[in-house]
């Protein structure tokens, strides 16, 4: 492992995801690959986590099963069990950390746990946007519970003005990292001509049966992979079931999403609301594939409209249809979009993003022993 040269000392960091490991999700993914960031740059790094099955990678403690529970229009894997909090207690007290980073803090499950039993100086990552009912039932044990919180942030300004609302207090903005090597050094799948991707879970809100009645208005030789799974896939499934050119992929790794997305002419995301940031687009821009998508606040973030990706009104199938078939059709724009794309992937590298958490975790560090001075009744700075 390379010797840690963030201020010349290696850093001990417990990293608390709420979603199960087990199941693919945005979060899961950034919490993984922020972790294997840090270990490259000489840093300990443990993700604490529920998994339904066997943990992803060795620097990975489970804290048992995942209870699926509706939120924000999606499924949420969260594990609220007295028996994952007891294992995050033991977790907590054995591996005494220099600082616990807790992603989406109030989720439900371990983070609750962390903040209630703080052992180290908390930085919170808050990922989430839209009006989600949970803190708004619950907004002033939030707020109570949020003073233990050193350091916040959010991923994009729709999650900071979210955390504003409900939670108040500062916050850095920061983003979701991509890891741009493993996807431009990924091998392409092949195809069988024009292919459109579709990566993401099978729900309303991600506009899925948009895009397949798009792929009405899309000339005959225009192929679909349609990966991961979700409540309506067998629905979706019986609509195209005559149609040869859609092919159901069910869940893919990341290093088969890396080949996917390699071999794709195009990466479409056509959701329909509730996306804080869309680091699904950047992973297609560093791996050189052309990007439609609807055209959402989280998304532009990422994505300039025509340059990086062609941006659409959500929920227009038609509108869909004629930018899916632009790009597919016009190879010179195409190339503008990879092109642009590539450059903006970098702009979004994890390991910058590791760097900028790492001054967040000497930032929380350095307040650390005053604060909870103060919690005790010791005068400032004692």
């Amino acid at each position: 492992m390379a010797e840690a040269v963030h201020y010349g000392r290696r850093v001990r960091i417990g990293m608390i995801c709420p979603y199960s490991l087990s199941v693919p999700g945005g979060v899961q993914g950034q919490v993984l690959a922020l972790a294997r960031t840090m270990r490259t740059m000489g840093h300990e790094v443990r993700v604490l986590a529920p998994c339904d099955g066997p943990p992803p990678d060795a620097g990975v403690t489970p804290l048992g099963a995942s209870l699926p529970t509706p939120s924000n229009g999606s499924v949420a894997p969260i594990a609220p069990d007295v028996s994952a909090q007891l294992r995050t207690i033991r977790a907590l007290r054995d591996e005494a950390f220099d600082v616990v980073h807790l992603h989406e803090p109030f989720a439900p499950g371990p983070n609750h746990t962390a903040i209630l039993f703080k052992t180290a100086p908390l930085v919170a990552t808050f990922h989430a946007a839209g009006d989600i009912a949970a803190y708004r039932r619950f907004q002033p044990i939030v707020r109570a519970a949020a003073r233990k919180l050193d350091v916040r942030a959010a991923v994009s300004d729709e999650a900071r003005s979210m955390a504003e609302t409900h939670v108040g207090g500062r916050y850095e903005l920061v983003f979701n990292g991509v890891e741009v090597a493993s996807y431009r050094s990924a091998a392409a799948a092949p195809t069988d001509g024009p292919t459109i991707l579709f990566c993401g879970r099978h729900e309303p809100r991600k506009g899925l049966a948009v895009l397949l009645d798009a792929m009405a208005h899309l000339p005959a030789d225009v192929h679909l992979w349609v990966a991961s799974d979700g409540p309506e896939t067998e629905a979706l499934r019986r609509r195209t079931a005559n149609d040869p050119r859609v092919r159901w992929l069910g869940r893919v790794s990341d290093e088969r999403k890396a080949e996917l997305m390699r071999g794709a002419d195009v990466f479409c995301a056509p959701s329909l609301g509730g996306e804080s940031f869309g680091v699904v687009l950047l992973e297609a821009m560093a791996a050189g594939t052309a990007v439609v998508a609807s055209d959402l606040v989280g998304y532009a973030t990422v994505a300039r409209d025509g340059l990086d990706a062609d941006l659409v009104p959500p929920g227009d199938a038609l509108a869909l249809a004629k930018a899916l078939g632009h790009v597919l059709a016009d190879q010179d724009h195409a190339a503008e979009l990879v092109a642009s794309g590539h450059e903006r992937a970098a702009e979004f590298s994890m390991e910058r993003l590791a760097t900028i958490y790492l001054d967040l975790y000497d930032q929380a560090r350095s307040v650390w022993p005053a604060r909870e001075g103060r919690r005790r009744g010791s005068p400032p700075g004692s």
